[in-house]
């Protein structure tokens, strides 16, 4: 295993390197852009969640000072283009198909103008029939949305965050409000329930949540030096992911689209261009920029949040503690169009836990609701929250420590996934070894209050991410100054950049203070993947080290003819090369830099393109504890500690990785105990602000620790996994089986209210 103490700049912890401006104020975000001449966009949105559109008066919006025009679905060039997706939900055409639809727009001199316009657009709506609950969504009785099926043209943004097409489908012969079903099957479920001396059965719901990223979604297009070209700012996730899709949807040439990723206020998978196309229309339609910024309602509304679930598990183990058969249905609502991603319900519902006999079916059910879209490992907190409760419920019948029984079955290298394939190299075991270890596992039994109406418990969960990848470049080069620039195509949302400026460092002998990153964008930086599912840190840090080397190989082959000595006989240190051991006889890599460049017949400037393709993935698991308070007498839950064992497989900055994993245990413990969009029978949403969108602030959560653990992949560069995803994944299940520990009653639905707890422990 290589150690972090191998090295001397990689693996040790280190800021952010944009903080500052962050802190400051002086980073510049897509809402702080103004360019000459520019406009400002608001939508029109249909407060309706089904219903035809009969006609739109624009005249009074018209007439108001500052406007200057309104536009609706036939009046820009994507009018022709099919809408089966939010990102292609350009303006609505004949009806609106769920509440917060755009179905015109309103273009002004100013915001303030655009918006008061907006007021005065005049929209005659004919309701129509809404299917507004899954369940009822299924019903034979229920009126069908895509009668004929959801209408096919290009691809789904939403998708790349969690898209797989493993399972089998199940085919559908009449028409359903079914999106999509998919099967993932192995081995005899009957018999394995006939092995099982006990089982756990209970059907566990979850609610539609929000993202709640800071920045809304914000957009600026303008025209670009060509005729027909357009340059597109924008708080993204993926800047070649949205050129694709404004270029299809504007029929324009990739190439004469250019997407200049801006600073992101967050994203957890949500910020995927959704409103990019409308914005770069208007600004071909006018010729002129325009700016997009989304209300904090409007975002609520008309964009992707995470959908609602229903999980039926029932689960079986024998008397010796070995888990025999785990079956499940499992429905997610999608909202209005597919959001495919079966494939990882599939894989972890039945790939935690080595099992011989395993039946899950995914079902994926169309509502007039936004569509369903990615946060932050879609579906793994609900498949995590049903199966580690009925795990721990299975140990508890059979009497066997709940850490014990995850040891005993808990997958390694080698074993099945829920989808048929083994896993990679994983670190499960040293998590549970870890967490078996600490002292709040070991004093989980002892409380640390007084109140005599006031229970505590401790609660553990597992949970695993199998991790993206894609191929990715970069490119490295040396200054005659000594500054090394990194050129890369990477969005930095979570702090890769800090990460990667580490690589480059270590590789040149520098101090990471003289590494610069260089944000290109889709016209000039290297491919890059989109910074979601956990793959961009592990996909771009590949390229990173093969350029960095190639430039180290080229400072050493300089520095070799000056300093008369063998490149094998030379090191970099201290940002200069020098003969090992000798650095009185150094030379900076500034002027080695200096001197390639300007010598004639040398060797040409110091500058490497790297690439990198990984084989597979380096997936990363979790072991998560939460030890809770709860009062008897109200209901009332209060986290008190929280401790987080994370695999990553090496800690390429361990300080931003403490800080990925706080950030996702409090937006797994905010799930299980305040987010929910509420939805009412016609399908409006009733929460569509921050003040009504409940999660918690500082004070309402516990102290947390973070505890990495590095078992090295096999894939991924140094060693290292993927992070990201697996910090949410585990919280809200950790926290329903502290709320078991503690007061004897399992929650079955998220999040838990303290009235509907207090209801439950009066059964009881």
């Amino acid at each position: 295993m290589t150690l972090n103490a191998d090295y001397t700049v990689l693996g040790k912890g280190r800021k952010l390197i944009d903080g500052l401006e962050k802190v400051t104020g002086h980073a510049k975000f897509t809402a702080d852009l103004e360019l000459a001449q520019m406009l400002h966009a608001r939508p029109v949105l249909s407060f309706y969640a089904h219903a035809k559109i009969i006609g739109i008066n624009t005249d009074a919006a018209l007439a108001m000072p500052g406007v200057v025009a309104v536009f609706t679905a036939n009046d820009l060039v994507t009018k022709d283009r099919v809408i089966n997706s939010r990102s292609s939900s350009v303006l609505a055409k004949d009806k609106v198909v769920f509440a917060g639809e755009f179905v015109a727009v309103v273009v002004a001199t100013s915001d303030a103008a655009a918006q008061d316009a907006v007021a005065l657009v005049e929209v005659d709506f004919d309701p129509l029939p809404v299917v507004s609950d899954m369940m009822a969504a299924l019903k034979p009785e229920s009126p069908i949305i895509w009668q004929h099926g959801v209408p096919q043209e290009g691809a789904d943004l939403t998708t790349l965050h969690g898209n797989s097409s493993d399972g089998e489908d199940t085919v559908q012969t009449i028409a359903s409000n079914m999106l999509e079903v998919k099967n993932f099957v192995r081995g005899d479920l009957t018999a394995g329930f006939a092995a099982s001396s006990v089982i756990a059965q209970h059907t566990y719901e979850t609610a539609w949540i929000h993202q709640a990223y800071l920045e809304p979604h914000a957009v600026v297009a303008e025209p670009g030096a060509r005729l027909g070209q357009i340059n597109v700012y924008t708080s993204t996730q993926g800047q070649y992911a949205v050129r694709n899709e404004v270029a299809r949807l504007l029929s324009l040439k990739q190439s004469d689209v250019k997407v200049i990723p801006m600073n992101v206020g967050g994203g957890f998978g949500a910020k995927y261009g959704l409103i990019d196309p409308l914005v770069a229309a208007l600004a071909l339609k006018l010729q002129k920029p325009v700016k997009m910024v989304l209300s904090r309602t409007e975002d609520m509304m008309t964009t992707t949040p995470a959908s609602a679930s229903r999980l039926e598990l029932k689960t079986g183990a024998s008397s010796d503690g070995r888990v025999m058969a785990i079956e499940a249905k499992v429905y997610f609502d999608n909202g209005i169009y597919p959001f495919g991603f079966p494939g990882i319900i599939g894989m972890l519902m039945g790939g935690y836990y080595k099992c011989d006999n395993v039946a899950v079916e995914v079902v994926q059910v169309s509502t007039h609701k936004p569509q369903a879209g990615a946060y932050r490992a879609p579906g793994a907190p609900q498949v995590t929250f049903a199966l580690e409760s009925n795990i721990d419920e299975m140990a508890a019948a059979l009497n066997i420590d709940p850490l014990e029984f995850r040891l005993k079955n808990g997958v390694k290298t080698g074993d099945l996934s829920g989808v048929g394939r083994a896993w990679t190299k994983i670190g499960l075991r040293a998590c549970l070894e870890k967490i078996g270890l600490h002292p709040a596992w070991l004093n989980r039994h002892q409380s640390s209050s007084s109140d005599p109406d006031c229970l505590e418990g401790v609660g553990i969960a597992i949970g695993g991410w199998p991790g993206g990848f894609s191929p990715a470049g970069a490119v490295c080069r040396v200054d005659t100054d000594g500054t090394v620039r990194l050129h890369v195509g990477s969005v930095d949302i979570s702090g890769v950049h800090s990460s990667l400026v580490l690589i480059a460092a270590e590789q040149l002998g520098v101090n990471p203070d003289a590494v610069q990153i260089v944000q290109g964008d889709t016209e000039s930086g290297p491919y890059a993947p989109a910074s979601g599912g956990s793959q961009v840190t592990v996909s771009v840090s590949g390229a990173v080290q093969d350029a960095s080397v190639q430039v180290r190989n080229q400072l050493l082959e300089v520095a070799a003819l000056e300093l008369e000595a063998h490149k094998d006989d030379l090191e970099l240190e201290n940002g200069a090369a020098q003969v090992k051991g000798v650095p009185e006889k150094a030379i900076a890599i500034g002027q080695l830099a200096r001197l390639a460049q300007t010598k004639a017949g040398g060797a040409g400037p110091i500058v490497a393109e790297g690439r990198s393709a990984m084989k597979s993935g380096a997936p990363g698991f979790t072991v998560q504890l939460v030890r809770v308070s709860v009062n008897k007498l109200t209901g009332v839950i209060t986290p008190l500690e929280f401790v987080a064992v994370q695999d990553v497989g090496f800690a390429l900055n361990p300080t931003l990785i403490e800080g990925q994993m706080h950030g996702g245990n409090a937006q797994g413990l905010s799930m299980g105990l305040y987010e929910a969009m509420r939805y009412d029978s016609s399908g409006v949403l009733n929460s569509a602000n921050f003040l009504e969108y409940h999660f918690p602030r500082a004070t309402d959560l516990p102290p947390f620790e973070a505890v990495i653990v590095q078992e090295p992949s096999d894939s991924g560069p140094f060693g290292a996994r993927i992070v990201g995803e697996p910090p949410i994944i585990a919280s809200a299940a950790a926290l329903a089986n502290a709320i078991k520990a503690a007061v004897g009653v399992r929650v079955l639905e998220l999040p838990v209210r303290p009235e509907q707890l207090w209801k439950l422990m009066q059964t009881t």
